[in-house]
Parts: C-alpha cells; sequence; structure tokens
C-alpha cells in the first residue's frame, strides 16, 4: 500500500501513474474543495483531514508515500512520515525551504533508516539517460552551461504563499541546475553574482555564476527574471554538444509572452 499525501494538481498526476502500474494506494487530503477536485478528476476518494488526523485512527502502516502537499507544508509531512516509520519516501523538490530542514529530514532518515528521495524527475527522461550514456562513450564532460529564466509575469499571478515566492529559486528553478549538475559534474568550486529586485522576489532578479565541476568541466549560468528567456542545459563533450531546452522562439513585450 502506498500513501498519497496531498489532493492538488500534482497529486492529480501522481495517481495517474499509479494507476497505470496498477498500485493500490490510499490519499490524504485536507481540504474539501481540493479533495472534491481530485475525485472527480480521478474517480479516487480522498481521505480528507490532513496527515495528523489520518494518523490518528492508527492506519496500518504503509511502507511508502509520495508527498504531494504545497512546499510550505513539505519539511513537516516529510518529518513526521519519517518519525511514524514509514520507511520509503518520495518527497516534491525541494523537500524544505531552508537548509536546516533539509539537514533535519537528511539526519532523521538516517536515525530511524528510512529512504528519503526528492523528487527532481529530470533525471529520469528518456532523453536525459540516453545523453548520459552518450556522454559516458565519448569521454564525459568538457564544459556545460544552463539558464534558469522564470516568467516574471506568470510568477506573479500564482497563488503561492510570499515567503514560497520569496525563494522561487529553491522551490521551483533548482529542477534545472539539478538537471545541469547532474549531467554536468557537481560544483567544485562556484562564483556567484546577482542584482535587480522584483516585488514578490526583492533579494534579485538578475543571476549570473561560473564555475568548475569535480571532474574538471568549466560551467557558467544566467537567468533573468525581468526579461525573456526560458529554462536551457547544455552539456558539451569533445565530439557533441547536447541540448536540453523548449524549442520556441519568442519575444517579450510588457510581462507578455508573444510567438513570432
Amino acid at each position: 500500500m502506498i500513501w498519497l499525501i496531498g489532493s492538488g494538481l500534482m497529486s492529480v498526476d501522481y495517481a495517474k501513474v499509479l494507476e497505470a502500474q496498477k498500485h493500490d494506494y490510499i490519499v490524504i487530503g485536507r481540504g474539501e474543495a481540493s479533495a472534491e477536485e481530485f475525485t472527480n478528476k480521478t474517480g479516487k476518494e480522498v481521505v480528507q483531514g490532513g496527515l495528523n488526523s489520518f494518523l490518528d485512527s492508527k492506519p496500518e502502516l504503509a511502507e511508502t508515500a509520495i508527498v504531494s502537499v504545497g512546499v510550505a507544508q513539505l519539511f513537516e509531512t516529510t518529518l513526521k512520515l519519517i518519525e511514524s516509520g514509514v520507511k520509503q519516501i518520495l518527497v516534491e523538490k525541494p523537500g524544505g525551504m531552508t537548509l536546516a530542514e533539509i539537514t533535519t529530514l537528511q539526519e532523521r532518515s538516517e536515525e530511524l533508516a528510512c529512504k528519503v528521495y526528492i523528487a527532481y524527475n529530470r533525471r529520469f527522461f528518456s532523453s536525459v539517460l540516453a545523453a548520459r550514456e552518450k556522454i559516458a562513450e565519448e569521454g564525459g564532460v568538457t564544459s556545460f552551461n544552463f539558464e534558469l529564466t522564470e516568467w516574471a509575469h506568470v510568477i506573479e499571478k500564482i497563488d503561492k504563499p510570499l515567503d514560497v515566492l520569496n525563494k522561487w529559486f529553491l522551490a521551483n528553478s533548482t529542477h534545472v541546475a539539478d538537471l545541469a549538475f547532474y549531467l554536468g559534474g557537481k560544483p567544485k568550486e562556484l562564483a556567484s553574482f546577482t542584482q535587480g529586485s522584483l516585488e514578490w522576489h526583492p533579494s534579485s532578479s538578475v543571476f549570473s555564476g561560473a564555475g568548475i565541476s569535480e571532474g574538471g568541466a568549466l560551467f557558467n549560468y544566467a537567468a533573468n527574471w525581468e526579461s525573456a528567456g526560458r529554462w536551457s542545459v547544455e552539456v558539451l563533450t569533445k565530439e557533441n554538444r547536447y541540448v536540453f531546452r523548449l524549442w520556441r522562439r519568442y519575444r517579450y513585450k510588457r510581462g507578455e509572452q508573444f510567438l513570432v
């Protein structure tokens, strides 16, 4: 049995996968509105009231749980599952909103022999798996670069808590950074620079940096959340350049996206 914690849009996608793989699972949600919408989309009933209420009913413990709640609730939900005895947990990115939270999850999972996986799923795209094989055959990565641009005019309209929007790189852009470093290698040295600000992200809006990976590959990155752009990762070997990008041409005008 698998526990699927959360009944939002992401949980609907998880339910589709679990159904396709013919897994038995229970959906545990909090709000009535999201539970009703989940059931309408999947046909699956939701146990309402939240995880704490569900655990108070002394259910048979699941071996595996999927945490698909709001970013602000990821840490406390995952920690509760670890300390309740669940042994395998897949949690949506980024797992926690601070280094202290993520470190706590790591330490408690090790103490209680629980395997926790953060869902950076782009590592498992068929294109990425194929590229990894080709890169190894070609002697490894010599350099790589990536772009972390986010669409500010879209994000500012998202119904998310301000403390989540204030940490949007961690909450969302780390998908791209994880893919880049998964293919290119973990950074050994890194220099980073920022400037600008947005109402929902006052610390910075333009980013750049460069460094060298543990394997000796040079890399650089950039993002401008006040202009046009899209996520992109390029990995170079001595033989080929591997490009991961949304292939669309666009221009930016007054906070809107126009295709040309």
